[in-house]
């Protein structure tokens, strides 16, 4: 070994020691072979406590009992519930105490073995973070309940109303100044830790990316009415009502794609199938997309062929078209183009922009799971849109192709075949 290697490998040990999450290994028997002080503390143990025996003593039941079959279903099926997802769960210290944090997993294949890493964020502030804040919200509501009765009886109960109104914002302020310091420590954590592990999936970072954005919209306004006492202040605390719900509506969105994509991969998608006119569903869905347009933006919609009705699922459709749509809306500046052709064995949808267009060494990866194309950085998405298309139009046993010329446009074809054939 190079005296360079060794110094990159004391390096490396270094950061992961000095890791502020927890970071940990186990072979593919489920057995510990490494742990960081980070992850040894969070779970009350010396690391020596911890090496060489099977990770599932750092889990609570039922999680305990399941930990070796899920392990070897994964090696067997390669279907993952964890392994290259992440998601919250619960933990075990050495006190028997449990608490919540965030487990991200990933599959590292050496040159002569397998290895899973863990990487453990703890949960318990910001969980308890978050009932606090819903226990306030609720508490808000309750006494604002209150002193709309107290109003209409007398003025006397008015004057004593406001006066505990005033009394509520101030606690509502301080809660909030506690959020946005929470909040800071928070981003602090996921800078650091985008730091120490630059190979995190795209899951995290997409997300982390796509929810800060309508969240801190949603804080500052948050915190901005809270400072709007008086009537008169009454315009701009509906101006910052208006930007919470854009906000809303926004994380709305992403959590759709999301919950698509996960029903779509545990398989519950099932289709039902019903006769639909086609050329009304177009409609619906151009109607739909009215405020994603932009200026004087429109869909160019025809539908060739002599059949009035199809046997389609109808939920399903509606996905494709308003995902592509969308997609041509939100890259192109013109308008859009979308033809169906119903044929006698299939029918075929193409939807047609002259926008950016998508770069050729893109084209690829195109369909692939949080990828988005090096042109399209500063338009927001997620990168899982053009996925659950592709995974919805194999559901309906069709096939999706794209032809895309940089800076000309980009032509989306999907071809349907009728169930009976």
């Amino acid at each position: 070994m190079t005296e360079t290697n060794k110094d990159f490998i004391l390096r490396l040990k270094a950061v992961i020691d000095t890791a502020i999450d927890g970071i940990l290994t186990i072979d593919d028997k489920g057995i510990v072979e490494t742990i960081n002080p980070a992850a040894a503390k969070l779970f009350d143990y010396l690391p020596n406590e911890v090496i060489g025996n099977n990770i599932k003593m750092l889990m609570p039941n039922p999680d305990r009992a399941q930990h070796d079959g899920y392990l070897k279903r994964y090696q067997e099926t390669k279907k993952p519930r964890i392994i290259g997802i992440g998601r919250e769960v619960k933990g075990l210290k050495k006190s028997g105490v449990t608490f919540p944090f965030r487990l991200a997993v990933s599959e590292v294949i050496l040159n002569d073995r397998v290895i899973y890493t863990g990487i453990v964020h703890d949960l318990t502030e910001m969980n308890l973070a978050q009932t606090e804040i819903i226990n306030l919200n609720k508490q808000l509501e309750e006494k604002i309940t209150d002193r709309t009765y107290e109003l209409e009886s007398t003025v006397n109960k008015l004057l004593a109303a406001n006066n505990q109104l005033n009394k509520e914002i101030d606690e509502r302020r301080e809660a909030e100044n506690k959020l946005k310091v929470q909040e800071l420590e928070l981003k602090g954590a996921l800078s650091k830790e985008k730091e120490l592990n630059e190979l995190k999936s795209r899951f995290v970072s997409m997300a982390s990316h796509e929810f800060r954005t309508p969240l801190t919209s949603i804080l500052s306004s948050a915190a901005i009415i809270g400072k709007y006492s008086t009537a008169e202040q009454q315009p701009n605390r509906e101006k910052h009502i208006v930007r919470i719900k854009s906000a809303v509506t926004n994380l709305t969105g992403i959590l759709n794609d999301f919950l698509s994509l996960s029903k779509l991969e545990e398989g519950l998608v099932e289709v039902q199938l019903q006769k639909l006119n086609i050329d009304h569903l177009c409609d619906e869905i151009i109607i739909a997309t009215e405020g994603l347009r932009k200026g004087q933006q429109n869909i160019i919609h025809t539908v060739h062929g002599n059949k009035t009705y199809i046997l389609v699922d109808e939920r399903i459709l509606k996905n494709i078209l308003f995902n592509l749509l969308s997609n041509a809306i939100k890259y192109s500046e013109e308008d859009i183009e979308c033809h169906i052709y119903l044929n006698e064995d299939n029918f075929i949808i193409k939807v047609i922009d002259h926008g950016i267009g998508i770069p050729i060494e893109d084209q690829k990866y195109l369909f692939t799971r949080f990828f988005r194309a090096g042109n399209v950085t500063n338009i927001q998405g997620t990168g899982l849109g053009l996925n659950i298309v592709k995974q919805y139009v194999h559901i309906l046993n069709g096939e999706i192709i794209c032809e895309s010329e940089h800076e000309v446009g980009t032509t989306f074809t999907v071809t349907i075949p009728y169930p009976n054939n």
